[in-house]
């Protein structure tokens, strides 16, 4: 079975780029968990409303469905995984997932969100922070600070995973 990698953080933090660059890295399927989330919670988010746990959980077991089809290569998955509760969920339908936390100060993550076309305001960035519970030691990960260059973060994170599979 492949790797089942999840680069997880709040809005702004490079998930996406992140996360291709490591799929790319690992030779695995890259996936952004945003195109997983049913259409009404796409609108509850472009109307700068937060979404419930209730929301969230038909969307954070497709994550886990999508790492646990994943494959002999594996898959990335680009999700915000803000709570360990959120992060449990995942795990109960593709153990092993190694979760990537992407760190940042505030006023970086802000600046990043203003992005064209995206559903995301950054508005909804406080209730992001205010949700996340950092990775704690004993879940399988690291946390990683944004402001490191793109390649050290996407190296950190295929040397964790090798380790974790190899």
């Amino acid at each position: 079975m492949g790797v089942k990698v999840v680069v997880m953080g709040v809005s702004g933090s490079g998930k996406s780029t992140i996360g291709q660059a490591v799929a790319d890295a690992l030779g695995a399927a890259f996936v952004d968990g945003d195109d997983l989330h049913p259409a009404a919670n796409v609108a509850k988010m472009a109307a700068a409303i937060p979404l419930t746990d209730a929301d969230r959980e038909p969307w954070l077991r497709a994550v886990g469905r999508t790492l646990a089809a994943g494959g002999d290569a594996g898959v990335v998955v680009a999700c915000s995984a803000l709570k360990r509760a959120y992060r449990d969920l995942i795990r109960s339908e593709a153990p092993g997932t190694v979760f990537a936390e992407l760190d940042g100060p505030r006023e970086l993550l802000e600046q990043r969100m203003i992005r064209p076309g995206h559903f995301m305001p950054a508005s909804l960035l406080d209730s992001q922070l205010a949700t996340l519970e950092p990775l704690q030691p004993d879940e399988a990960g690291l946390r990683l600070d944004i402001d490191r260059p793109p390649a050290d973060l996407v190296a950190a994170i295929v040397d964790r995973t090798a380790r974790r599979v190899g």
